[in-house]
């Protein structure tokens, strides 16, 4: 843990954001540090959002800020937040809440004057600290405690928390994987076990953005399988899933790559996966690839190599070694480290032959020309990809004297 003062280690480590918050606090004294800046700050890690609270209606917020010449932006008025733009560095600055209605996905919310108020609305002890420009901690519900301990407790009563944002079931988890200990606090499994079936209210894409957190943080393997015993991830891979399998991927040293350690990790169709969490064009087509061939393995030569090379990204062919490592634990690391040295040194091949090549014979039109070129190429893989382009225009001449396959 840090030091007593958190804004020690901000003025140390970030002197410029430092001065920009503290012009901030010049025109809004009473506002505060508030959530993750101030947990990050405690335990002595990077900060990248500075977010700061105040009693402030967002108007007056608005009409300070302005006539200080801080170009601020209404970026959530319904929810009380505007964004404070300093030297091109946003900090967002939202009015006290309480909640007055939630239906577990969205809030009802009226402006406050309480601290305490509204701090017992977020969901974690340990998100739940202020700070003020004296750097003095307020902290209503132990959450300094909590963090040195490595606890991640619900505010209050764990269910309610969960009633009111049935998202808190896996920011918990992202939460203990980050700042927990081994084991999770049992208030908090019990609630999260019964109210699991919450979790399919959820947007789709809500879900993935914390699952892609998840995935890349720290404690993987341990964190989804908490979250399997707390019937937690049947919910979020109905498909099914094996955990063990991306254990394995991650013992191999894979990369940190949350859609490669989703394909590990799912054992259904991930197609199907990459639909129903609405993932990304690029990460739908990463995850489909996965599960394409050719895989690459040890001992092959450059001769079968090239010719994957050519036909397939090599990342797509990386990923599939890496998997193909994991399902076939227990071969040398070092054969497969070596294969995917060779393929990374390696040049991708390019055909050395186009359609103006063919036209120029003026032996084939049309159709016909997309057939001698896929012919050709083909026998240029077939042959290592290494034939220039003189020797390619030669068996084209053949193909073109033979007639090209399919032709009429």
């Amino acid at each position: 843990m840090a030091g007593d003062n958190p804004l020690d280690g901000l003025c140390r480590d970030m002197p410029a954001v430092s001065g920009q918050l503290a012009r901030i606090w010049s025109i809004l004294p009473d506002a505060r540090l508030v959530g993750g800046a101030v947990r990050d700050l405690l335990c002595g890690r990077g900060v990248s959002d500075i977010d700061l609270a105040t009693p402030f209606a967002p108007d007056m917020v608005m009409a300070r800020l302005k006539q200080a010449g801080i170009r601020v932006v209404p970026t959530g008025l319904s929810h009380g937040t505007v964004t404070a733009v300093l030297d091109g560095h946003p900090f967002e600055i939202t009015t006290l809440r309480r909640d007055e209605e939630t239906d577990g996905r969205h809030a009802t919310v009226a402006w406050t004057h309480d601290w305490r108020v509204d701090a017992a609305r977020r969901d974690f002890t340990i998100n739940a600290m202020s700070c003020d420009s004296a750097g003095k901690v307020h902290d209503y519900f132990n959450g300094r405690a909590d963090l040195a301990a490595g606890r991640i407790r619900f505010v209050g009563e764990a269910r309610l928390r969960i009633t009111e944002d049935a998202l808190r079931i896996l920011r918990f988890f992202r939460f203990q994987a980050r700042y927990g200990g081994d084991v999770p606090d049992p208030e908090a499994i019990a609630a999260i076990t019964a109210l699991s079936v919450m979790i399919d209210r959820l947007s789709v894409e809500r879900v993935w953005s914390e699952l892609r957190r998840i995935l890349v943080g720290p404690h993987v393997v341990r964190t989804l399988a908490q979250m399997h015993d707390a019937g937690v991830l049947a919910h979020v891979l109905p498909e099914g899933y094996d955990i063990d399998r991306l254990g394995r991927l991650l013992a191999c040293g894979a990369p940190a790559d949350a859609v490669l350690r989703l394909a590990g990790l799912v054992s259904g169709d991930v197609r199907e996966v990459a639909r129903r969490l609405k993932l990304s064009r690029a990460d739908t087509t990463a995850l489909a690839q996965t599960r394409g061939a050719p895989v690459p393995m040890p001992g092959m030569g450059v001769d079968v190599l090239a010719p994957m090379l050519a036909d397939h990204a090599l990342r797509d062919l990386s990923w599939r070694a890496w998997l193909r490592q994991a399902d076939l634990a227990g071969q040398r690391p070092d054969a497969w480290d070596d294969l995917r040295a060779r393929l990374e040194a390696m040049e991708k091949p390019v055909f050395p032959l186009a359609g103006r090549d063919v036209m120029a014979t003026g032996r084939a039109s049309g159709a016909m020309v997309g057939r001698v070129l896929a012919q050709v190429r083909q026998w240029w893989l077939e042959n290592g990809c290494t034939a220039g382009h003189a020797a390619c225009v030669a068996h084209m001449d053949r193909v073109l004297h033979d007639g090209p396959s399919g032709a009429t």
